[in-house]
Order: structure tokens, then sequence, then C-alpha cells
């Protein structure tokens, strides 16, 4: 649906309910259409919020305090 601006001011509220519950609106303005209004979960999708890999790695745990043991074994041979 399409709002246009003085009606989309006047009923903010419904604005934002009706993005929330049908998706994207459309503003417009003398009738061309200005601003699209989307949720925050929509706009963080489109803008790609996301953490990359590295970030992804880095946000977590420090692993340094882990006591990680080795086998004292030699590794096995393997033959090419």
């Amino acid at each position: 649906m399409a709002w246009q601006l003085q009606v989309a001011k006047q009923r903010f509220s419904a604005l934002v309910d009706r993005t929330l519950s049908e998706g994207p609106q459309v503003v417009t303005r003398h009738g061309r259409e200005v601003v699209v209004v989307v949720s925050t979960e929509e706009y963080r999708r489109l803008r790609g919020d996301d953490p990359d890999l590295k970030e992804f790695i880095l946000r977590g745990p420090d692993l340094g305090d882990l006591e990680i043991e080795r086998p004292a074994a030699p590794s096995r041979h393997v033959v090419l």
C-alpha cells in the first residue's frame, strides 16, 4: 500500500503496525514514491549487518584458557 506523506504523518502508528504485519510500506509525496518504511529486521538483512566469518570467530569466547593435550605417540605414516 502507498501512503501519502500527510496520511503517513497523521497515522504513523498504523504505518508502523502495517509495516510489521505486512512488510515494507511506500510513502509518496506529490504522487511520487519517496521513501519505503521497513522493519528493523528487514533493514539489517538488507544492509548486511551480519558479521562475516572472521568477525564471528573473533567475537567468540577466548580459547586461550583451554587445556588441550595432544597424544605423545607419533603420527601415523602415510604412503602416497
